[in-house]
């Protein structure tokens, strides 16, 4: 007999606000919020999921939906799920929980999503000091091809994904991250940590607020709301407990081997993906989509002692595994800039893996800027079209190498160099452009002196 569909577990609704759903949704971790759905290990399931953003971004012609964005809301994840065994015993804490994903894509009728970068004082991104204005680029979706009015001239096959997909953290563990977090959010750079001077995104780190704050199935406005509300993570980082790693490669046939630290593991997902590229460079920078999730569980006992060593502390500073799948678009050819520790100001920094890879992004942008896109245009799509970053180098003093690769067959050019003469003076940007907003704010822009502009 065939197998049966797989049984929908969560369930959106597109035309109702985050906190509006049947399923009450979540966007923060912790131990107390209670799950929504249970599952046996072995069953087929279905989750369904909003976007990032909560459908705050729109598909139009303007970009203040992403400059104004209150991303104290962002993440708004489905579950929690309990997970159970086949006698009804649910998952504890030291065992693994096998996630395997069976199939993944868009929801339908809403075939579309969309590449942004945040405004400097209100979010950022990776270059936000090279590019502090909010952009927007919107992708439609033809079957597995996307393409974009605001990025002409590039189509390409994306590898579907969710962003984010973990379990839920113990209490002692929550207490962990929100201390190390705490840390380096009131050092605030105050101490030596040259990356600081050197990526601008900020916060630091983003630390429990009630702002925003979705709980679930807690009422609001409770003082158990408020209390819990306080303790809870945010979902931004990924974790031990895994969380927004925004691996791309984890499409279909993939697994993921997860800590379990509560009772019933209490698995939550989210933040689709259509595409991404390394990095996730822009910040809010996948395709960014609603979407689906088709998946099996299965529990392996005490699998945490038995396949994860402890890298800290505690017996709670692990991290999950994850099994990539067979399926993935297939290029043979690639351009592939390089980056060293050295920064635009010409400084030198120590094996900095991070130095490395902004450079050898930004190499890349103005590589594409020579080819009639405008930067901001080779930011967006460096940042969710499927290139493939690496870390070459870091035992060789002083610099780290990192490397971005990009498929050439995405373009509808030839962009390799060649042996004629390119023509100097300014180019011409492709047109119509991604969607922009002003930037208002007061923190110095940074150039490359000898790079175009």
């Amino acid at each position: 007999m065939a197998p049966s569909t797989p049984r929908v577990v969560v369930k959106v609704d597109l035309k109702k606000k985050p906190w509006e759903q049947d399923q009450p949704l979540h966007n923060r971790w912790h131990p107390e919020i209670p799950s929504v759905a249970q599952v046996k290990a072995g069953e087929f399931f279905k989750v369904e999921m909003i976007d990032c953003m909560g459908g705050t971004v729109k598909d139009n012609s303007s970009s203040s939906d992403v400059k104004h964005a209150d991303l104290t809301i962002s993440h708004c994840l489905s579950g929690p799920i309990k997970v159970v065994d086949e006698d009804g015993v649910a998952a504890k804490p030291g065992d693994l929980l096998a996630v395997e994903i069976c199939n993944l894509g868009p929801l339908p009728g809403d075939e579309w999503g969309f590449t942004a970068s945040f405004d400097r004082e209100n979010g950022g991104g990776f270059l936000t000091d090279h590019f502090p204005c909010a952009t927007k680029a919107i992708w439609y979706f033809e079957g597995i091809y996307a393409y974009s009015p605001q990025i002409p001239g590039v189509r390409f096959p994306g590898l579907t994904h969710p962003g984010l997909i973990g379990t839920a953290p113990s209490m002692e563990l929550l207490r962990i991250w929100n201390e190390r977090e705490r840390l380096i959010e009131e050092e605030n750079g105050v101490k030596p940590f040259s990356l600081c001077e050197v990526v601008h995104q900020r916060p630091l780190a983003n630390l429990p607020t009630t702002k925003g704050c979705l709980l679930g199935h807690i009422k609001k406005e409770t003082p158990e709301w408020e209390r819990i509300a306080k303790e809870a993570a945010r979902t931004l980082p990924g974790r031990e407990n895994g969380g927004n790693c925004d691996i791309k490669n984890l499409s279909r046939g993939s697994k993921i081997y997860l800590p379990v630290f509560v009772e019933g593991a209490n698995l939550s997902t989210g933040d689709m993906h259509f595409s991404q590229g390394d990095g996730e460079i822009s910040f809010c920078g996948g395709i960014e989509m609603s979407g689906f999730l088709e998946l099996k569980c299965e529990i392996i006992r005490n699998g945490m002692q038995e396949y994860l060593t402890p890298m800290g502390p505690t017996p709670l500073h692990v991290n999950p595994i994850f099994e990539i799948g067979p399926v993935e678009p297939r290029f043979s050819e690639w351009l592939v800039f390089e980056g060293i520790s050295v920064d635009e100001s010409g400084r030198q920094h120590y094996l900095d893996a991070t130095v490395a890879y902004k450079r050898a992004v930004l190499n890349a942008i103005d590589y594409l800027f020579k080819f009639g896109y405008s930067k901001e245009q080779a930011y967006l799509l460096l940042s969710c079209c499927p290139c493939e970053g690496r870390l070459s180098g870091i035992v060789d003093s002083p610099n780290a190498v990192a490397t971005l690769a990009i498929p050439i067959a995405i373009f509808d050019q030839d962009i390799r160099p060649k042996t004629q003469k390119v023509p100097s003076g300014p180019r011409i940007v492709r047109k119509p452009d991604v969607l922009k907003s002003t930037y208002d704010g007061k923190l110095p822009i940074t150039k490359n002196p000898s790079g175009s502009t």
